[in-house]
């Protein structure tokens, strides 16, 4: 309750203020338990603090959202695009249509410098990048940063579209290299790579 932070008042003196226990209004406000103040609370902490009424029941209940339990405007839904990023021999870009979607925490994509308009999740095809990235697994991919650098990339090469880790130390060339040792890494002018995103957090099946 911000009210009480201005005026240096805690809350479990304002709970005995209007005859409840010293935890009363702690739980509303971390807890959200009770849903809303009763109207002779309102009316005893308005009085208290010379403010109107409706101040107090209005604020509480269009802020309110439970710890632990965010709100529906805290989420964000990234689109799902239909298509692999192959990291095997290359899966062809036919279309980049989304076709649903991943919910992330709006928080933690700040947390992570991410903007939500420049995501999307794909499916990783094939075992290249096994152990890092096995097949199934989704993907979140970051295209804001468009300039080649190393780091784990989901790229086009002509007309397939490759998740591989980019090597950007070979003068004049760029290296896309597998974890899995059993693929070949693949030398390439920087022109004929095209980078999609950088690859920023993955899920999949355990």
């Amino acid at each position: 309750m911000a009210l009480s932070t201005e005026r240096g008042v805690s809350l479990a003196a304002l709970s005995s203020l209007i005859g409840r226990n010293s935890s009363y209004l702690q739980q509303f406000v971390k807890k959200g338990s009770p849903r809303k103040l009763e109207e002779g609370d309102r009316r005893k902490l308005a009085q208290f603090f010379g403010v109107d009424e409706s101040r107090l029941g209005g604020m509480e209940e269009k802020s309110f959202s439970p710890i632990g339990k965010p709100a529906r405007q805290h989420w964000v839904d990234v689109p799902r695009l239909a298509l692999d990023a192959s990291a095997g021999p290359g899966a062809l870009a036919d279309g980049e249509q989304p076709f649903g979607a991943l919910r992330f925490s709006q928080g933690w994509l700040r947390g992570m410098g991410l903007n939500p308009a420049d995501l999307t999740t794909i499916a990783v095809a094939g075992d290249s990048m096994h152990p890092v990235l096995n097949d199934g697994d989704e993907i979140l991919v970051d295209s804001s940063r468009r300039a080649l650098r190393d780091g784990i990339h989901v790229v086009r090469v002509g007309d397939h579209v490759l998740v591989k880790r980019i090597d950007m130390g070979h003068p004049g060339r760029v290296r896309l290299k597998s974890d899995n040792p059993a693929y070949d890494p693949i030398d390439l002018a920087p022109e004929e790579v095209a980078v999609i995103g950088r690859v920023v957090w993955k899920g999949g099946r355990l």
